[in-house]
């Protein structure tokens, strides 16, 4: 397979770009100097046959249209909304994602956001550090047993969420699409009531066109003063001025972020805020989840291109 043309588009994780040098004929999209145009007629466009992105740079319909010998488009994460699946479909393009092998981290992640937010993890260390515990003490902060956590969709990450809250003794309810039958969560068609209903509320769905800005300033009405939002997500789930303007006006209680509107900008108000947490999209970035998601990857164009089933295929 070495001499199959892989396309990846930008920096991911070391190992995965050493296996795909290794398995595969590796085109990196980052070393382009000039135009995507100009890229592809240099390094033969139409050898690439396989398109490696992430939700950073995926597979836009411009990217598509410019390699004719395209087969498939491996996606170096769980989200899609970086890939034209339209396009891809009506070419015949497979697609294939990384789900599963991810799940644990990002849900640990925001277990552990909502303990930064409630228990004012980073705002006392830096206490710590810059000496003020030996004038005063740091204060109360908030406890997270018990409270109400509200879901914004219930897929893998979302259920694996719930399961760990409900160790920390909190009820749990949701909003998604439609009612999940294996779930015996509570559970809302109307996001508002949901928002209203619950002390956490946590983006866990997909990105799609009905969920942009599905955090509005109603929602984050709704969840209140004493609520606090953690997005997991993707930044686009939260409509940003608002959730800023909520924040600094005292209409909602906290906030914990991995992901953001524009990545890597983040709003400089966010920064001087102690009921905020802010982490740089590192919900699936263990060395172990790594590795297993780039093993993914490689497994799926190995088994397409020996014309065997996709391991966690899209499309």
């Amino acid at each position: 397979m070495q001499s199959i043309g892989v396309l990846m588009t930008c920096p991911m994780h070391k190992y995965l770009e050493q296996q795909l040098e290794t398995h595969f004929n590796l085109f990196k999209l980052w070393h382009c100097n000039s135009s995507i145009t100009e890229f592809l007629k240099t390094h033969q466009g139409n050898t690439i046959r396989a398109v490696v992105g992430n939700t950073e740079i995926g597979a836009d319909a411009e990217l598509i249209a410019s390699l004719p010998s395209l087969e498939i488009v491996a996606s170096y994460s769980v989200g899609l909304d970086k890939i034209d699946l339209r396009k891809c479909e009506e070419k015949g393009i497979r697609v294939a994602n990384t789900p599963d092998v991810l799940t644990d981290d990002v849900a640990d992640l925001a277990i552990g956001l909502i303990l930064g937010v409630l228990r004012g993890i980073c705002a006392s260390d830096a206490y710590v550090r810059i000496g003020k515990w030996k004038d005063a003490d740091f204060g109360l902060a908030t406890k997270f047993s018990g409270k109400s956590v509200g879901i914004v969709g219930l897929g893998r990450i979302g259920s694996a969420i719930a399961k760990r809250a409900e160790a920390f003794g909190c009820s749990i309810s949701y909003f998604s699409r439609s009612q999940k039958p294996f779930a015996n969560y509570k559970f809302y068609s109307n996001i508002i009531d949901l928002a209203t209903s619950c002390q956490i509320l946590i983006v866990a769905c997909a990105l799609t066109e009905e969920t942009r800005h599905i955090i509005n300033r109603e929602v984050i009405d709704a969840l209140g003063p004493k609520g606090i939002l953690i997005n997991i997500g993707r930044g686009a789930h939260v409509d940003e001025t608002e959730l800023v303007s909520a924040l600094l006006e005292g209409r909602l209680g906290g906030a914990g972020l991995d992901v953001y509107e524009n990545e890597p900008e983040v709003p400089e108000e966010l920064f001087g805020l102690g009921n905020v947490v802010l982490q740089p999209h590192v919900g699936s970035d263990t060395v172990e989840t790594s590795d297993a998601m780039a093993d993914l990857v490689i497994s799926n164009l190995k088994a397409h291109f020996s014309k065997k089933s996709l391991l966690t295929p899209v499309i």
